[in-house]
């Protein structure tokens, strides 16, 4: 059994290194950016036209929020190189693996993530705004320099949160064929016939990289707790 979990690990880790950190990294990136533009969205007051746009950004999150991750990625990979829209894609919507799971995993991020960040923000006092607008600073100035970094304190460990829940998610990126240390894992056991031991094995290296993200959310929470007020 131990030469079979040692044999494995180069192989394992080599995965985890080219695709399993990065997917997740850049999924998540992409998904804050935009979670913070839904949420700032979602949150304006701007009537008018503008009305549409908060309503498309409703639907946005609904959506994602409410189908399983494992569906949008079958949608987007297995489902879109069937719609065949004349003019822009004849042939239908095919993309590459990887692309594929980052625009899923994005935009899954990103509708769970504008609801901490929107509630984040909205849980600031109003005097707060009311404070800033007393001395002359406009709404953007209170939002990025009052509104925000006390946001950032509120919202950090749920967003921590589901960026460790994000790096195991990505193992369902072996269900398109991304090679992450999921899908390795199961290659392997398809050759040593030893399936217990590898899924074994691969449980044992994602506790160990979200024991690791777990440390640093932590290290960041002291960090930004400089924005908490102190008495």
């Amino acid at each position: 059994m131990w030469h079979t979990v040692i044999s494995s690990l180069p192989e394992l880790i080599s995965a985890g290194i080219k695709y399993t950190i990065p997917l997740a990294i850049i999924s998540f990136i992409l998904g804050l950016i935009l979670a913070l533009v839904t949420a700032l969205i979602r949150i304006s007051q701007t009537k008018g036209p503008f009305l549409v746009i908060k309503a498309i950004f409703r639907f946005y999150v609904w959506l994602f929020r409410s189908t399983p991750l494992l569906v949008q990625l079958f949608i987007v990979y297995f489902g879109l190189p069937y719609l065949k829209i004349k003019g822009l894609a004849p042939e239908g919507i095919k993309l590459d693996p990887f692309t594929s799971g980052i625009i899923v995993f994005s935009l899954n991020t990103g509708a769970y993530a504008s609801e901490t960040i929107r509630a984040a923000i909205t849980s600031i006092p109003k005097g707060q705004w009311e404070a800033a607008a007393s001395i002359g600073m406009t709404h953007k100035q209170a939002l990025m320099r009052i509104i925000i970094p006390q946001a950032v304190r509120v919202s950090l460990p749920p967003l921590a949160n589901s960026f460790i829940g994000l790096v195991k998610d990505t193992s369902l990126a072996a269900s398109i064929t991304i090679v992450e240390m999921f899908e390795v894992s199961q290659q392997i056991a398809a050759e040593n016939y030893e399936p217990l031991v590898m899924y074994c094995t691969v449980a044992v290296l994602y506790a160990i990289l979200c024991t690791v993200l777990s440390f640093l959310q932590g290290w960041l929470e002291k960090v930004t707790s400089r924005y908490v007020a102190t008495q």
